[in-house]
């Protein structure tokens, strides 16, 4: 049973495509979101499917995501995928012939840009293929507004004897009767070909240079030109990674953290992405991307009667990249070129893989049963009778003692229980004291729960060492709190991750476990955690409290004399530093003010 509930939890918001498939992993259907966790949601829906929509549902097992940069790369993609699979719940689209694209004359002395569709017998240059008429004409209006290029027929051109409205309304130079310059007008086509390559930077500088030049030559029309074209060059379609004009690659990105790794392959032939595939190899925590790159490159193609593609582009430098590429040269019999530093249009395939690469792994990571199988070995490790189903991790975080805050942070089955996340803002202890601001933060949460605001957790870990733990069973203890399994994270001796160091507050035993254990895992995620979110809270204190001066709250002491003593000393420190006297020589001061001043700023005094 397909358990929607949690997969659509943890799906991100942003366009993609989605691949639903059965039990046996046959694909059902492909379809594109602009907003993938609104889109899928919709078929889960208690009210309102179709007999066909709840005849699909009803045979979901999984479900597949590539995360895109937009909604027409999503759109393109998807169309790539129906062809190649033909999925059964999918209305079959037409052959790629039929796509549309814009054309570009050459061999004129004033080429048109006009749509296409059908063969590509004309002489020129042909953009796209585009998802439909639409997005075609989107882009030839935004053009003939920018560069003002002609996209009338060659009859009506060549026919001519006056302008036509286009001109009129500014869409258009008027070529037709040598209205402008074949030099001027060759230009504008140029500008118009590099926007559709996907230079639009590059042309904004060239105009902002011409518009320049303009108002130097107070020439303040044609200057306006330019600008016109810079602003509406700002809202250009955007540069399309999933269709390209050439090229056969397989692009290949790796993620890793701790507990999992993914490697997501793209596969672009003749400049388009064909399609995408996930992968999660059971690999140790201290592996590199590097070392998992070249393990699955190896085992991918060598051997294998897998394509080989002339170009493998992947996310991270390889050691033995030469090996590699010898390797799969001998298998193809011919040259293979690997490589991570790519630009233009490859560097948007790589940036969609290592998406995909970190999009897939979180997933993995966050997973219902993914994570109950860290439940399962973190009660073996705990040797606990049942299975936990709650955890709460503290940390502290100051610097140099100052504004320490602590954070607790609440795991369930599904993962991160962030509603339950608490900050403790600490008070009245000795800056840098980390065990009594942990005493303190522990007494707080768990007097309130004992007043049956909370709920105790089964197991409570402790960033920290064995002082961390003492503080904890102490709490605990005065509480009269039983049954909370307390243990204690400590950095092992080379404090890298995958090296804690257990303390295990029943026994007092340490354990070490493997890097590659689900229990450490699940421990080092509710850990990072917690240590993330004291940091966040801790910054905010720090912030908050840095804009406030001390001086604010003073009886008498306003706005105008802060400001007064502020200049007069060059800073809060050096007011500290004054005696009465010195505070005196302020001219809006009088000394019973200085002696209240100087009495707040020295409480201890």
């Amino acid at each position: 049973m397909f358990d929607s509930k949690a997969f659509l939890s943890r799906l991100t918001q942003r366009p993609g495509v989605y691949q639903m498939r059965d039990n046996t992993g046959k694909l059902l259907y492909i379809g594109k979101a602009k907003n993938l966790k609104k889109r899928v949601s919709s078929y889960f829906r208690a009210t309102g499917l179709t007999v066909k929509t709840q005849a699909l549902v009803s045979h979901i097992a999984d479900i597949d995501i590539t995360v895109t940069n937009s909604e027409t790369e999503a759109l393109l993609l998807e169309q790539n995928l129906i062809k190649k699979n033909r999925p059964p719940y999918n209305i079959l689209l037409r052959d790629d012939k039929s796509y549309p694209y814009i054309f570009v004359s050459s061999g004129e002395n004033y080429p048109v840009l006009t749509f296409h569709r059908g063969a590509k017998r004309k002489k020129g240059q042909y953009f796209g293929p585009y998802p439909g008429r639409a997005a075609v004409n989107d882009s030839l209006s935004i053009l003939q507004k920018v560069f003002r290029i002609r996209q009338c027929d060659d009859a009506f051109f060549r026919n001519r004897s006056r302008p036509c409205l286009q001109y009129q309304i500014k869409r258009c130079s008027a070529p037709c009767v040598e209205a402008i310059s074949t030099e001027d007008y060759a230009e504008d086509v140029r500008h118009a070909t590099m926007f559709l390559e996907g230079k639009s930077h590059t042309i904004m500088k060239e105009l902002a240079a011409q518009m320049e030049e303009a108002s130097k030559r107070l020439d303040f029309e044609r200057a306006a030109e330019y600008r016109d074209q810079i602003s509406s060059l700002q809202l250009v379609q955007e540069q399309q990674y999933v269709s390209g004009s050439a090229g056969d690659a397989d692009v290949i990105a790796c993620s890793i953290q701790p507990g999992g790794v993914c490697v997501h392959v793209l596969f672009v032939r003749g400049g388009r992405v064909l399609g995408s595939k996930a992968f999660h190899p059971k690999v140790s925590v201290e592996d590199s991307p590097s070392s998992v790159l070249s393990a699955f490159i190896a085992q991918w193609y060598i051997g294998s009667p897998r394509e080989i593609p002339n170009h493998v582009i992947i996310s991270d430098e390889l050691e033995d990249q030469d090996c590699l590429e010898e390797a799969l040269r001998e298998q193809r019999g011919k040259k293979v070129q690997i490589s991570h530093r790519v630009k233009g249009e490859r560097q948007g395939w790589l940036k969609l893989a290592v998406t995909n690469a970190e999009q897939n792994l979180t997933s993995h990571l966050a997973s219902k049963q993914n994570i109950y199988q860290r439940y399962l070995a973190l009660q073996d490790v705990c040797g606990l009778d049942e299975t936990p189903s709650r955890l709460e991790c503290f940390d502290i975080s100051h610097s140099s003692g100052e504004a320490t805050v602590a954070s607790c942070v609440v795991f369930d089955r599904n993962g991160p229980l962030k509603k339950d996340y608490r900050h403790f803002n600490i008070e009245g202890i000795t800056g840098g004291d980390d065990y009594a601001a942990m005493h303190q933060a522990l007494t707080r949460r768990y007097t309130r729960i004992k007043k049956g605001e909370g709920v105790l957790p089964d197991i409570l870990l402790i960033d920290g060492g064995k002082g961390q733990v003492t503080q904890a069973i102490a709490v605990l203890n005065e509480l009269q709190i039983g049954d909370v399994q307390i243990i204690g994270v400590a950095k092992g001796t080379t404090r890298k991750a995958g090296f804690e160091t257990l303390i295990m507050a029943d026994s007092g035993t340490e354990v070490t476990l493997a890097s590659d254990s689900a229990a450490l895992h699940l421990i080092q995620h509710i850990r990072d955690e917690a240590h993330r979110f004291a940091i966040t809270g801790h910054r905010a204190r720090r912030g908050k409290a840095r804009q406030t001066s001390q001086l604010e709250g003073i009886p008498g002491v306003g706005p105008k004399r802060r400001r007064e003593l502020l200049k007069h000393f060059g800073g809060i420190t050096m007011i500290e530093r004054a005696s009465i006297e010195e505070i005196t020589k302020v001219s809006t001061i009088s000394r019973a003010l200085a002696e209240e001043i100087y009495a707040a700023l020295h409480p201890e005094a």
